[in-house]
């Protein structure tokens, strides 16, 4: 019996993207990794269901996501609302950056990264 409900094809195709960062979700998860000291566990392209999120952090029901261009036609559009509704159902709190945002302007989003995750971790960043 398996021990998950995550379909096998969403989990393959976690493990692929896992693989195949862009160069933002590269500076995102480099980001994310330095709350890990604080007791942050992101964890990247995680299966949720029937989605696969960007980043999130399981016990703490935070999802990351990153936008590249695809996200930014209507059916790219369409399909994160019924993605974040799903995932919102299921508890999380989702927060979505563009990909120049990563790029272009790290410290707005690693402060506001902060701003949201702070309550969970053990201890603040300095």
């Amino acid at each position: 019996m398996p021990h998950s409900n995550i379909d096998p094809r969403t989990r393959r195709s976690a493990k692929r993207l896992r693989r195949e960062l862009t160069k933002a979700e590269s500076a995102m998860w480099t980001m994310l990794r330095d709350f890990r000291q604080f007791g942050a566990r992101f964890r990247r392209e995680t299966p949720i269901g029937p989605y696969i999120a960007d980043f999130a952090w399981l016990s703490a029901r935070i999802v990351i996501e990153v936008d590249g261009d695809s996200h930014e036609t209507d059916h790219g559009r369409a399909h994160d609302v019924r993605r974040d509704a799903f995932m919102k159902g299921q508890g999380f709190t989702v927060m979505r950056f563009d990909n120049h945002q990563v790029i272009d302007g790290p410290d707005y989003v690693f402060t506001t990264i902060e701003a949201l995750i702070a309550p969970f971790l053990e201890r603040p960043p300095t």
